[in-house]
């Protein structure tokens, strides 16, 4: 069961803009839906909202149910206010929805197993049927008060908003992100998150697969704003909210005269039937857009339709590609921005906001540039750039239709429904498995770059019910269970992240943090003395905020000076620094490290010192590899290594990847057995 209470939820074709609050997490939601009730293993999927009866909005939003196919409806509960209610006024009404939705559970004689909370209101009332019926639930933030309020845009209300949400975080059996810097950076603002929890599966885009786009359709919504409607067209499409920053947008293509020569700027900011209707933020939003036109003149090369549908939608991404213009998000900050992904399904190069989830979907999508919305002129300069710089445009055209054809709702649903099952009850094993022995990899070019030696790494793990397998790697969490997942590998015992800053344990199905581990090596611990001592030397620059953990500070360091700069201003300091890939540097705890952790993951299972094999190809895998009797070098190992290569506790692989892995492993074997 889903729960959405904000905005106008209906199936397709969606109104978007109907409302201010009628945004991105509608395609989300049924998106999520319509795929998830496509798999064999989901019985029945409810899309749960408010029943609306508004005449001006429409009868679509007063019928109690709607079905949208065999085994997904949307519901909509009556909670005695049928009036449509702001994201603010919700509140207000969400103990009669409680009430309503509690009648309703009550009377299913099959209860949902999973609930899925869209926003901390739904949050709220997925805590609340946590609390009568026992099913547990996921929250999806989609928005997050503690970035808005990052912006300036914080408005009345925003700090309770924001303990709501560290409620419903702290509270949560799991919950699902949508980019890295959503599941790494924001959502860790909050004291009550936990990485254990939290889980990066980025959605997919459309909610169907692209037509043939009507592109008269697309020249008709258009052409009674334009002179010159040959020109590249500059598209934004977002909610009428201050946070889109549309006004900005405006701003500074007004105030570039070469810009406004050589495009055309188009604008879908919601629905609308005049610049008085709607709410208050939407009706501000419409009526300074349209007050800019007139201050700077922009008649004839700014285009502001007042409504359009999806199919219209479409067509427009279809135009701008074919006029050789670009998709911009101005975002002043997007937790993720769903129309990205739909522009890189058009063929559409983007410029789009550095602030919040978008730099992830540019980089996974490498369909164009990102720049800092606050600076006009930077942000222009990464218009100019992609318009004038053919070539380059494209390549970021072509990136962009092949990366988004394979980010879909389907791989979403695949990944949502592992996270689900795993917080259903189930019996406790008879016998609890006794290892005897452990096998830590790490991920990157060790477990990764070769499937088939992937393959290989399946079968043998699943031949050796008493080798416990973990992974050792730089990579985050959320990182992680990623690439492990998309190389189909065995869900580790025990995940060690961070360059050994972290470690997580999986008990019954679910990540658990290691917090004894993390008091140990916080001992002396002093991260703001490391930053204080590394900031100011030259040639070293911090990685992004999405790679900086409580445990970690890291960096970009390539000149060999450079690291001993590094490591001659924090010789005093209990901490270790790591550098790999000939650019990585990372500072953790003295106590921690990989080796550090690879100990005192065997000490707690009761393994052996020389019953424990590591796995690595780079000098972050080097404490580790040193420290173990049983180091596996794979053949496609960095120069870091070498050093390693003529001990007798170490074996050099004749494969690469995985598959040295398990060559390595049953060499170690041939040993122990002579």
């Amino acid at each position: 069961m889903s729960i959405a209470l904000g905005g106008c939820l209906k199936g397709p074709p969606v109104e978007f803009g109907i409302t201010e609050d009628t945004g991105g997490h509608i395609t989300y939601v049924l998106g999520a839906s319509v795929a998830l009730a496509a798999r064999s293993d989901v019985e029945r999927i409810e899309i749960v909202t408010r029943l609306i009866d508004d005449p001006v909005l429409g009868k679509a939003y007063a019928t109690p149910v709607e079905p949208l196919g065999v085994k997904l409806s949307i519901v909509r509960l009556d909670t005695g206010n049928r009036a449509y209610l702001s994201k603010e006024a919700n509140a207000a009404d969400r103990p009669a929805f409680i009430a309503a939705l509690s009648r309703y559970i009550a009377g299913l004689a099959i209860k949902p197993d999973v609930i899925h909370a869209h926003f901390a209101d739904a949050g709220a009332v997925a805590m609340a049927m946590r609390e009568r019926f026992g099913i547990p639930f996921v929250y999806t933030a989609h928005s997050l008060g503690i970035d808005k309020a990052g912006t300036g845009d914080g408005g009345v209300g925003l700090g309770t908003r924001i303990a709501e949400e560290d409620a419903v975080i702290a509270a949560a059996d799991a919950i699902v992100a949508s980019s890295r810097d959503e599941a790494e950076r924001q959502l860790m603002l909050y004291p009550g998150a936990c990485p254990a929890r939290i889980h990066c599966i980025p959605p997919g885009a459309a909610l169907q697969s692209p037509v043939t786009p009507d592109l008269d359709a697309a020249r008709a919504l258009i052409a009674p704003f334009l002179r010159d409607a040959a020109k590249p067209i500059i598209l934004a499409i977002a909610r009428p909210v201050r946070k889109k920053n549309l006004a900005g947008l405006v701003a500074l293509y007004a105030a570039d005269p070469a810009l406004r020569e050589k495009a055309n700027l188009v604008i879908l900011a919601g629905l609308r039937d005049g610049p008085d209707c709607g709410e208050a933020e939407q009706r501000g939003v419409i009526g300074g857009l349209l007050a800019a036109m007139d201050l700077h003149d922009l008649y004839g090369s700014l285009a502001l339709p007042k409504r359009h549908t999806q199919a219209e939608v479409a067509a427009l991404y279809a135009l701008a590609r074919e006029s050789g213009g670009v998709f911009v998000n101005p975002a002043l900050t997007e937790p993720y921005g769903l129309t990205l992904t739909e522009a890189a399904m058009h063929g559409l190069p983007v410029v789009a906001t550095c602030h919040g989830g978008a730099a992830d979907i540019v980089a996974a999508m490498r369909h164009g540039l990102t720049a800092d919305p606050c600076d006009a002129a930077a942000f222009a300069s990464a218009i100019h750039q992609l318009l004038d710089d053919r070539p380059a445009w494209i390549e970021a055209s072509h990136a962009g239709r092949t990366n988004g054809a394979a980010r879909d709702w389907d791989g979403y649903a695949e990944r949502f429904s592992a996270v689900a099952r795993a917080l259903l009850p189930v019996a406790a094993p008879d016998v609890t498995p006794a290892f005897t022995d452990l096998l830590l990899c790490d991920i990157d070019n060790t477990l990764t770059g070769c499937l088939k030696g992937a393959r290989r790494m399946v079968g043998f793990l699943a031949n050796r019910p008493a080798l416990a397998f973990g992974v050792a790697t730089g990579r985050s969490l959320q990182e992680a269970e990623r690439l492990l997942a998309e190389w189909r590998q065995p869900a580790p015992h025990v995940l060690i992240t961070s360059v050994g800053a972290e470690i997580y344990w999986r008990r019954g199905g679910r990540l658990v943090a290691d917090d004894a581990y993390a008091r140990h090596i916080d001992a002396g611990w002093d991260i703001a003395a490391v930053e204080a001592r590394v900031r100011p030397l030259r040639g070293v620059r911090p990685q992004p905020p999405v790679e900086q953990r409580r445990h970690k500070s890291s960096w970009f360091a390539h000149e060999p000076a450079v690291v001993a700069a590094i490591r001659a201003a924090v010789a005093d300091l209990p901490v270790r620094v790591i550098h790999s890939h000939g650019h990585l540097l990372d500072i953790v705890p003295e106590r921690a490290g990989k080796g550090a952790a690879m100990a005192w993951v065997a000490r707690a299972m009761g393994i052996a010192p020389d019953h424990v094999f590591a796995a690595g190809d780079s000098g972050n895998d080097l404490d580790m590899l040193s420290a173990c009797h049983n180091a596996i070098i794979v053949a496609n190992h960095s120069e870091e290594l070498v050093p390693l290569l003529p001990r007798p506790t170490t074996y050099l692989a004749r494969r690469p990847h995985a598959g040295g892995v398990v060559e390595g492993m049953r060499a170690w074997a041939r040993r122990r057995a002579a």
